[in-house]
């Protein structure tokens, strides 16, 4: 018999993030059996035990759907909105499984976008202690210079506190076209960071997210990872940052 917690089932079920089914079942919206749980650390046996969210039962899923999304400006990187902004959700309509994105790109940023209904990898991909690498292309409103690059490179100190070492270089010869990797994900980083030097983010694009890269995917458009891509993502997680680096 193979037992897993309940909160880690659902979110393999691709039911929400494993951070929302922590508090699906904190907030006891879940049953196991026909009884209410509000322990995320119950223990369920998928083949076994009958989990609902809200009365309706949960599948263990037999697949997973990874999607890569070129994602445009003007859009917010949530299931739904409570302003009735349009959504990323909103650029995939043809789509019929419930997929959420792995982690945020802010609404005035573009580029690469995660969907999937895999719980487990949106997890381990988010999750501050494993550092995944990001890579930004950042447009700024006037030239840096190298000794803005080596600032980021050693960390600088944000009001939350120090960032971690970034890489960065120009990208081409105007001094205002920078690429950027990130290995965190706080709120605006990047556009905080590049304020804490004088200056100002124009425009930023997500370019690359672990193994997986934009592309000539088109703005608007989203298309299938490739099992190399997904098995790429998924030995990420089984590296630590060190290796990494």
């Amino acid at each position: 018999m193979t037992t897993e917690r309940i909160h880690k089932f659902l979110a393999r079920s691709g039911v929400a993030s494993r951070r929302t089914c922590e508090q699906l079942v904190a907030s006891g919206r879940v049953t196991l059996n026909g009884a209410r749980v509000t322990a995320p650390t119950t223990f369920v046996d998928p083949e076994r035990d009958v989990v609902a969210v809200d009365g309706r039962a949960v599948l263990p899923p037999t697949d997973h759907i990874y999607l890569a999304v070129n994602k445009p400006r003007g859009f917010v990187t949530t299931v739904r909105d409570t302003h009735d902004r349009p959504t990323v959700l909103d650029l995939i309509p043809d789509v019929d499984r419930r997929v959420y994105p792995v982690g945020r790109l802010d609404m005035d940023s573009d580029g690469l976008l995660i969907l999937t209904d895999d719980g487990e990898l949106a997890f381990g991909l988010t999750h501050p202690s494993r550092q995944a690498p990001k890579t930004y292309l950042v447009r700024l409103e006037r030239r840096a210079t190298q000794h803005d690059l080596d600032r980021l490179a050693h960390g600088i100190q944000l009001d939350d506190g120090p960032t971690i070492p970034a890489r960065a270089r120009f990208a081409d010869g105007s001094g205002t076209l920078v690429e950027i990797e990130m290995r965190e994900g706080r709120k605006r980083q990047v556009r905080r960071m590049f304020a804490f030097l004088g200056n100002r983010v124009v425009r930023l694009t997500r370019t690359k997210f672990g193994c997986l890269e934009l592309g000539r995917l088109a703005e608007g458009s989203y298309r299938e990872l490739t099992p190399e891509e997904i098995e790429g993502l998924k030995r990420l997680l089984q590296q630590s940052p060190a290796e990494r680096r």
